[in-house]
């Protein structure tokens, strides 16, 4: 007997049920309760005497988890029944109509472009929002991932273990458009590995609080930038929400001839050929690559790669030079940090979790500082240094034994007269050391996580290490406390004549 396409596709939901339904061992019975059914209703609609509403696929789908699957057999249902009961006309699903379980979050519409210009990758990403859930939204994830060589893990993973993605060079920055207008958004640091970040956009910023209440929508966008020295030739989307429309738009110089194809993978499919094209289109001394899809299945992947017919095989520098190895790990030249303007200080205790999460990124920016240029006498290193506006710094003494000291909002409050004159180096400026006099020892005020204040004194090697940094914190150059006309000594002289 020959069935509808209806009928089939109500047979696909029914045989996705149940494979999901015994994968997890439930019975018919023990789902049906889960979802909060007559026991007798998974039942039916396996058995395809009931056939399933949008409620009971919504339902099943989180109880299961299947990662989207469940759904999409019942949107297929669905809109089968729709161009049945209106010959003619297939009725596109409305957004948002489905819950993700634990989000509530639709991405109607994403545009992601890529830009080369100088050497340099600029993205810029664009999300319409629509909050589909219950609950309003505070905050939203996004992933900024590199890899050197897609094609070669091991090389890749050499590589950025030398060259860790650092936030300073990302430069990231996210804004809202409301009306027409764009508010900045704070954000936070989830995961700082070095080729992957994760970060929490937050619908807020130092006017205040915006957040998306359950049927709104809005528009975020966030953009970054990377060198090509640790970015490779290629661009990858994952669709992690529900997506109605997905855009991706390569933009290359003209002179390098790129060549640009692309690939798709699933949980259920090898990676294979996109099922739509790429579309070229040539612009003066640019040339721009266009692909687009409608509907993409959840934990889809697509991936974009390229390469320049008219470019040489680049072989990326390796930093020979402590400063240059600073550089790499993110830590900003001198004069990207000029001096005269302090650093903000956190309002605490409401601030305490960007205060950890800052004080966390220099602990471990420090250790792998340490990896690349050891430091018998201590070290440390401030906020401004890595490209952050805010009064945080940590420094890690000569004995490794003893745990670093994470000095929020510190500001000397006393200091011995007693001085000495000793060399002193700045990880920002690696190449030199200059000859500093400093306390012997000093008392420093600063902030603990509820906001209250304490004093902690330092003496000897503890005293120089913790006033350079809070030097940086104030805005204040370290050379500029050495005497009129003494020069800076390169590093190389300083160890032989410590030797």
């Amino acid at each position: 007997m020959t069935t509808s396409p209806l009928e089939r596709a109500a047979d696909s939901f029914a045989a996705e049920l149940a494979r999901h339904r015994t994968g997890r061992g439930l019975t018919k019975k023990q789902l049906a309760t889960m979802m909060g059914f007559d026991p007798s209703y998974v039942s039916h609609v396996e058995g395809r005497r009931h056939r399933p509403t949008e409620d009971f696929a919504r339902r099943a789908e989180a109880v299961l988890d299947a990662g989207g699957v469940i759904w999409q057999r019942f949107r297929e249902y669905d809109q089968l029944r729709h161009t049945r009961a209106t010959p003619g006309h297939r009725e596109p699903a409305p957004p948002g109509r489905w819950l993700p379980p634990g989000t509530g979050l639709v991405v109607e519409r994403e545009t992601a472009t890529l830009t080369l210009v100088d050497g340099t990758y600029r993205c810029v990403i664009r999300r319409r929002l629509h909050n589909a859930g219950t609950e309003p939204v505070t905050r939203y994830l996004v992933r900024v991932a590199v890899d050197r060589w897609p094609d070669d893990p091991g090389r890749s993973n050499r590589h950025h273990r030398e060259h860790p993605l650092t936030f300073a060079e990302l430069r990231f920055r996210a804004v809202h458009h409301d009306d027409g207008a764009r508010e900045p958004m704070h954000w936070r640091v989830r995961h700082d590995r070095d080729a992957y970040k994760e970060i929490w956009l937050l619908f807020e910023n130092a006017d205040g609080r915006f957040p998306l209440h359950p049927g709104e929508r809005a528009e975020v966008e966030y953009a970054y930038r990377v060198g090509r020295v640790k970015w490779g030739p290629w661009f990858q989307r994952a669709v992690r929400l529900p997506t109605r429309h997905l855009a991706v738009r390569l933009d290359l110089p003209a002179a390098l001839d790129p060549r640009v194809w692309g690939v798709e993978t699933s949980l259920s499919a090898d990676e294979g050929p996109l099922r739509t094209p790429v579309r070229r289109h040539d612009r003066g001394d640019r040339v721009v690559f266009d692909w687009s899809t409608d509907d993409p299945p959840l934990n889809t992947r697509f991936r974009l790669q390229w390469r320049f017919r008219r470019e040489a095989v680049e072989t990326p520098p390796v930093p020979t030079r402590p400063a240059d190895r600073m550089r790499a790990l993110g830590v900003l030249p001198p004069e990207a940090t000029p001096p005269g303007r302090p650093a903000r200080p956190l309002h605490l205790p409401r601030e305490a979790a960007a205060a950890r999460e800052v004080a966390d990124r220099l602990t471990d920016l420090l250790a792998r500082a340490e990896e690349v240029h050891p430091l018998s006498t201590g070290t440390g290193l401030a906020a401004p240094q890595i490209g952050l506006d805010v009064a945080v710094a940590v420094v890690r003494p000569a004995d490794r034994a003893a745990p670093p000291v994470v000095l929020v909002n510190p500001r000397m409050v006393g200091e011995s007269p007693e001085t000495v004159e000793q060399y002193e180096g700045c990880l920002a400026a690696a190449d030199h050391r200059g000859l500093v006099a400093r306390p012997l020892r000093i008392e420093v005020e600063h902030a603990r996580a509820d906001g209250s204040r304490m004093i902690t004194s330092f003496a000897y090697g503890m005293a120089r290490l913790v006033a350079h940094e809070i030097d940086h914190l104030d805005g204040r150059a370290w050379t500029d406390r050495m005497a009129p006309g003494v020069p800076l000594v390169p590093v190389e002289e300083y160890r032989e004549s410590n030797a």
